[in-house]
């Protein structure tokens, strides 16, 4: 598989990274906007990306399709291309780069498949190029290897084998950690502040986890922004662990939460304009008068 023209659905936060990178590595890249956002537009544009009118013209000029969405789109757009894939009679391969759990991933190929394309399962761990570490584009499946021409100074390939689910899987349980603590961190704090003793626990942080404490104040008020994104990730991550027997209630827990961080004031932000003089306390005082309308609301009925 000779990889020249990338097609990426679609160019968001991560997306539009990973498509500008491409784009210096020398790929042809490209993306349809029909239906999307200005923000989307204006990213596609700061992305260097070549805008095609249709998904049909997208799908049949591409080497191959990368899809990069909010996870509880994911479906609904792979069905979208397995249609355009049947209808024009091509057989673009498809990656699915999507923080799904291995199950949803499976459903996605066969309707790749049965469409006529081959499909590679993928998942990116790590920010956006140049945002530190280059992310990991982990990758599983028939074909997966030829994904390592996408391998450049600012993306990393990593081939996992012939075994769908492979690259999904790893993403859940990497996310498990990752957002799935710091829903915890976000509930503690709040629980700390509702009950009255935040200062007293700040100072056990600071003396005992200082590190932690530090962590928090870097990465939390950052999370109203992308709240939206993640409450399906953890949704997806639940149905992973449950599929192994494990309690799906952790992530259930962490879905909770981002819904609530998704209904504070600061969610009108995006990743973009995320306001980086506000606080750790102001975040959690946000979390906590969110929590006391609902509860007055509950005893008012």
């Amino acid at each position: 598989m000779a990889l020249r023209t990338i097609a990426i659905l679609s160019p968001g936060d991560m997306g539009h990274g990973i498509g500008a990178a491409l784009g210096r590595s020398g790929f042809d890249v490209i993306t349809c906007l029909a239906g999307r956002s200005a923000r989307t537009h204006q990213l596609a544009q700061q992305g260097g990306f070549r805008i095609v009118s249709t998904l049909d013209e997208l799908v049949v000029e591409a080497d191959i399709v990368l899809s990069i969405l909010v996870p509880a789109q994911a479906e609904r757009v792979a069905q979208t291309v397995a249609r355009v894939i049947s209808t024009q009679r091509v057989d673009t391969p498809f990656v699915d780069c999507n923080a799904i759990a291995p199950q949803t991933t499976q459903r996605i190929e066969q309707q790749i498949v049965n469409a006529g394309a081959s499909f590679i399962d993928g998942s990116i761990i790590g920010p956006p190029p140049g945002r530190g570490l280059p992310p990991r584009l982990y990758v599983s499946g028939q074909g997966a290897h030829a994904l390592s021409a996408l391998d450049c100074d600012e993306i990393t390939v990593k081939v996992m084998g012939d075994r769908v689910g492979d690259a999904s899987s790893i993403k859940m349980c990497y996310a498990a950690l990752t957002k799935g603590t710091a829903t915890l961190q976000v509930a503690l704090l709040t629980a700390a502040r509702a009950l009255g003793v935040d200062v007293a626990l700040t100072a056990e942080l600071a003396a005992s986890q200082e590190s932690v404490l530090r962590q928090m104040h870097a990465s939390i008020p950052a999370l109203p922004a992308n709240a939206h994104r993640w409450i399906g990730e953890m949704e997806e991550i639940a149905a992973t662990f449950d599929s192994v027997g494990l309690s799906p209630g952790f992530h259930q827990g962490a879905a909770a939460v981002y819904r609530l961080l998704g209904q504070t004031e600061f969610a009108r932000e995006n990743p973009e304009s995320v306001d980086i003089e506000r606080t750790l306390e102001a975040t959690i005082d946000a979390m906590v008068t969110l929590l006391s309308t609902s509860l007055d609301d509950r005893y008012s009925e």
